[in-house]
């Protein structure tokens, strides 16, 4: 069978919100907690998205700036949408941040790191903008491993279909892996490097409530969904179904992992 050609493409704020967005935004505050920065810290969130974390950010930092940089204009819209002029949203790449040298104190990325073609780019790039001894941190899924509404779908995908496993973020993204985080941020001479896991709970009304977000295209998974004909996708549908644990009343209780890193730009 020939691969299927999924696009990791982010476009559409909506689709994104309902599958992976509400999860993001319960890992933001906990990564926050972690950083545990002072108040009146210039804050930047590259690839902020639909702005789940610069709105946390807002909400717990006391940041005297936040500034958010993403390459895709329809996740910039949403993200206006739903920070209200909380922060100055820029269109760009983590690998060319329209922002002047040594401009900000904090930088933060959530959920983004493994979808840079250069990541060792991008972190000179994150050092670049920073102050001397300014924080750079990120946050990445567990794909490979406790990310369980994924790993689910990718599991019985691959069951089903052995060439899914070329599109399997848990094959893809090495970097997700803690070795792995800590190696890219000490290369990049940070220093102080530590790695930390985040937990959230991950609950769902019934297994429409489940399956539903991955029929809306957006991201690996959901694009890879969409891929398949009816009855494949159905076929796929049901394995996943055989493999989910469903509680007496219908719900569904699973666990999401994030894997958190944090250094310090010591120029």
């Amino acid at each position: 069978m020939e691969p299927k050609q999924v696009s990791d493409t982010w476009e559409r704020g909506n689709p994104y919100e309902q599958y992976v967005g509400r999860w993001s935004r319960q890992v933001a505050p906990l990564f926050l907690s972690w950083l545990n920065i002072p108040a009146g810290k210039r804050w930047l969130d590259v690839g902020c998205g639909t702005g789940a974390l610069c709105a946390a950010i807002a909400d717990r930092c006391a940041a005297s700036s936040i500034v958010g940089v993403e390459p895709s204009e329809g996740f910039l819209e949403t993200a206006r949408e739903n920070l209200g002029g909380q922060a100055e949203l820029h269109q760009g790449s983590a690998t060319a941040i329209p922002l002047g040298d040594a401009s900000v104190d904090v930088v933060v990325s959530g959920l983004v790191l493994n979808f840079i073609p250069d990541q060792r780019a991008a972190l000179a790039e994150m050092k670049r903008v920073a102050v001397k001894d300014g924080v750079i941190a990120a946050y990445v899924w567990d794909y490979a491993g406790k990310m369980e509404l994924m790993r689910l779908f990718w599991d019985a995908a691959v069951e089903l279909d052995p060439d899914a496993a070329k599109v399997d973020e848990g094959m893809r993204f090495p970097v997700c892996r803690p070795e792995a985080l800590e190696a890219l941020f000490t290369d990049a001479d940070l220093t102080g490097v530590e790695v930390k896991s985040i937990d959230i709970p991950t609950p769902f009304n019934n297994f429409d409530d489940y399956w539903q977000p991955f029929l809306g295209g957006q991201g690996p998974a959901p694009a890879y969904a969409m891929s398949l004909d009816e009855a494949a996708r159905a076929r796929l549908r049901d394995g996943i179904r055989d493999r989910i644990p469903v509680s007496a009343d219908g719900s569904i209780s699973l666990m999401a992992r994030a894997w958190a890193v944090r250094g310090t730009a010591a120029h």
